[in-house]
């Protein structure tokens, strides 16, 4: 019996180029169909202008295109989506046309007259073939940041209203901005975003924009040619052509330098950009989420920040609670980073004792929920027992007869004292804790002398 052409997992934008208009209509029917996004044409001048305004996954390259040859065309391909799967197609097959085709970069070859079954199988192939390559990029960059597992279970009723939001929102193509704290899990909320969306089996990247200059920051996002800076020693196809019909996150969006922030609110607005050192307009269709631990408000009124762009990121907002007005969450995060870790490190642990989860709860915690992922890794480390207790955690953590709580009968000089020590050992400088402080930095000056710290 012929096979049956069913929705594939791993649906691809498709580019045919033959000047044939059966072969056009052809393919296209029957790629559209299995569930793909084709655009045909007739010539390698209209294709080349394609490949320049969008992203393919695949293409269909006929060996004869009038007067020109199809496989000069491969390398035009390629070097506007090096990610391109091509299958040359003819009407001239020979061994060595065959091998010119390979050479030339492409990945298949299909005689024709070929048949639907043909078709389908080769597009099965490649769409499982571009979805392990997505699959093991973001593998390398989960491995790459080496952060233990965190489900999103949550008793804390504001972490519980941002998590329904995150799900309401995910199937939709809104743009998203999430607010708080550095260090409170918003990464790990917009990944899960990703992977509840429709568009879960595309590409996810990340571009962190404090971590790069102005110069590289632009070229990471929209690309660049060959020689358009010094270094610029290849072209780079930028973040917005690899993630196509997946989702890009901008981390720490308050950081965008201002040069690039109308090229970023252009995207937002028409979906379309250049790569620096280029004039071709290219479009691409990805959803951008954002995340930011400043106050964009206030950095609009600065001038450090344009109002207009904040206006498109600001469609939908998800503020993450710090970590402190979370307590009833801290110990079961610390029990699955804790089995995270051992797993990692061959120990045996059987948990924590109930001090040292007083200890954790009753802990500020001003890096949040990166800093007590770095507490359970170094207790982790250290111990040598079944269960870790509080002689194991930062000395700023461990309750004593000295370190009263709020609402115990003491001075308020001594529950200020203990809080700036603490707020000092969990941060990693003094402009830092005067920040979580919320106090300019001679006053914490004055706060160290007075109290001998």
């Amino acid at each position: 019996m012929p096979e049956t052409p069913t929705q594939v997992p791993y649906p691809l934008n498709i580019l045919v180029v033959d000047d044939e208009v059966n072969i056009r209509k052809t393919l296209s029917y029957c790629l559209e169909g299995e569930g793909h996004t084709v655009v045909a044409i007739s010539n390698p001048a209209d294709a080349r202008a394609e490949a320049a305004r969008r992203s393919f996954d695949m293409a269909f390259v006929d060996l004869r295109l009038g007067t020109e040859s199809g496989l000069n065309l491969i390398p035009e391909l390629l070097a506007a989506s090096p990610w391109m799967k091509i299958v040359v197609i003819t009407a001239y097959a020979t061994i060595d046309t065959a091998v010119q085709s390979m050479k030339s970069g492409s990945i298949d070859y299909l005689p024709k007259p070929f048949t639907p079954i043909q078709v389908t199988h080769i597009t099965r192939k490649i769409a499982e073939l571009r979805r392990l390559e997505e699959n093991i990029a973001g593998l390398k960059d989960t491995l790459g940041r080496t952060n233990p597992e965190i489900d999103l279970g949550s008793h804390a009723p504001e972490m519980q209203r941002a998590i329904h939001l995150a799900q309401q929102v995910a199937s939709t193509d809104a743009t998203v901005l999430f607010r708080g704290e550095s260090g409170t899990g918003k990464g790990v909320l917009v990944r899960a975003i990703h992977a509840w969306s429709p568009r879960a089996q595309k590409p996810f990247g990340t571009v962190s924009c404090p971590s790069l200059s102005a110069e590289l920051l632009e070229s990471e996002l929209f690309g660049h040619v060959k020689g358009a800076f010094t270094s610029a020693i290849r072209d780079n196809p930028g973040r917005i052509a690899m993630c196509e019909g997946g989702t890009l996150f901008l981390d720490e969006i308050g950081d965008l330098p201002i040069p690039i922030q109308p090229k970023l609110l252009r995207f937002l607005q028409d979906r379309e950009y250049e790569r620096v050192g280029e004039q071709i307009t290219r479009r691409a269709d990805i959803r951008l989420l954002t995340a930011t631990n400043v106050d964009l408000d206030a950095a609009v009124k600065n001038g450090k920040f344009r109002e207009d762009l904040l206006y498109r990121l600001n469609v939908i907002t998800i503020e993450i609670p710090p970590l402190r007005r979370r307590v009833e969450d801290i110990v079961p995060l610390a029990e699955r980073m804790l089995a995270f870790f051992t797993r990692a490190y061959a120990k045996k642990v059987l948990g924590f004792t109930p001090e040292a989860q007083e200890s954790l709860r009753r802990y500020h915690w001003p890096g949040n929920v990166r800093e007590l992922r770095n507490v359970i890794e170094r207790c982790a480390i250290l111990n040598t027992k079944e269960w870790i207790g509080p002689e194991l955690l930062p000395g700023s953590m461990t309750l004593t007869a000295a370190d009263p709580a709020p609402g115990a009968m003491v001075t308020l000089e001594k529950l200020e004292e203990l809080h700036i020590r603490r707020v000092l050992a969990g941060t990693k400088h003094l402009e830092e804790a005067a920040e979580v402080l919320g106090i300019d930095a001679a006053t914490l000056w004055r706060r160290r002398k007075k109290y001998g710290i």
